[in-house]
């Protein structure tokens, strides 16, 4: 059973270090997603690609130096060489960002953070990336504030429209600068093609009484022809390569969703520097890796079962390729260059055999 919410700040005996971090913007308001500035903004040229490939190698993961972890020696086997993982996507990440980005914006709005969710208690800061593991961590979350004492006992609505957790855009400039620089930034991504095809199996493929008229109406609208009235009145039974008409369109009928946002987009990693870096791929062992080492609840793991239409096979590779076949080859580099960032940022490996 879910309890009452409590927001515990943090006490007077973990002092607050001197604050370093960029300067703040709260009156400029962000581009909005799916606008044409926020398209323009953000994306991948062929341009774009050829200067990353052109640039400076970026260093094999397999040689960054460990003389960071001076607690390496008395860790497990298993935490030293997964600290070892979370150093070199650290090291990766700052380098494509360094690298791609190096005139980003240096200015917080509380738009870069409104998808972070708090956990004052154990100085957590999550950045929810929907589609891989997104509700399972936000019951872990609750967990830790005291809301509930098992994430069994917390359901789908309880972590979707319950409001238990707070978020990081919800406290005044001191409150989020304080966080940002002393609690543990953390970010879980997926693969991901596999992500945006679980988004769509989930949004379309499933009863939805938001997706289907909110997006699958003018999808359906716009892209598809002869149209029967049913299909234009409820917005059902949207194709997938009508969903990546849509995805690939800048003049979109419906702006963009945080379900297929690009992760580089929607954590802002370039500008919120995470301390932990975990995938979707290898979740159970990592996210419980950092449990342990943040001092959470020894009896606290995190759960796996799977929070929505829980008969159905989960997203995999095979399931992805089979999606992509349905699309012409254009299409599926196009998908890839617009996923491009998160596959560079993340070290995920091309999906297709075709792309370049």
């Amino acid at each position: 059973m879910v309890r009452g919410v409590r927001h515990d700040e943090p006490s007077a005996d973990n002092p607050v270090s001197p604050m370093q971090f960029p300067a703040f913007d709260w009156n400029r308001p962000a581009p909005t997603p799916g606008s044409r500035e926020h398209e323009l903004g953000q994306r991948v040229t062929k341009r774009h690609r050829k200067l990353l490939k052109t640039g400076p190698v970026i260093r094999s993961l397999s040689n960054f130096s460990l003389s960071s972890f001076s607690l390496l020696d008395s860790m497990p086997e298993s935490w030293r060489r997964l600290s070892r993982i979370q150093e070199a996507r650290r090291r990766l990440m700052k380098e494509v960002c360094a690298k791609y980005r190096s005139n980003i914006s240096r200015t917080v709005t509380p738009h870069h953070v409104s998808r972070i969710y708090v956990e004052d208690r154990y100085k957590l800061l999550y950045c929810e990336v929907p589609k891989a593991g997104c509700s399972n961590w936000k019951r872990v979350l609750m967990v830790l504030d005291g809301v509930a004492s098992s994430t069994r006992d917390i359901g789908h609505d309880a972590v979707h429209y319950g409001n238990h957790l707070k978020r990081l855009d919800s406290f005044d400039r001191q409150g989020i600068a304080r966080r940002l620089d002393t609690y543990t930034k953390v970010l879980f991504v997926r693969e991901p093609m596999e992500r945006l095809v679980s988004a769509f199996r989930d949004k379309f493929e499933s009863p939805n009484s938001y997706y289907h008229p909110v997006f699958g109406k003018p999808i359906i609208s716009k892209y598809r022809v002869n149209a029967s009235k049913s299909a234009l009145r409820t917005g059902s039974g949207v194709t997938f390569q009508e969903f990546i008409r849509y995805l690939l369109d800048v003049h979109r009928p419906v702006g963009m969703d945080i379900h297929w946002e690009p992760v580089s987009q929607l954590c802002s990693p370039c500008l919120l520097d995470y301390d932990f870096i975990g995938k979707f791929e290898t979740m159970e062992e990592e996210a419980n890796f950092l449990l342990r080492r943040t001092g959470a609840p020894r009896n606290l793991t995190f759960p796996t079962f799977k929070d929505r239409n829980p008969k159905a096979a989960r997203t995999s590779t095979h399931i992805t390729q089979h999606y992509f076949t349905q699309l012409n080859a254009s299409d599926r580099q196009r998908a890839y260059d617009f996923y491009y960032m998160d596959y560079l940022m993340f070290n995920y490996s091309k999906p297709f055999k075709d792309l370049y």
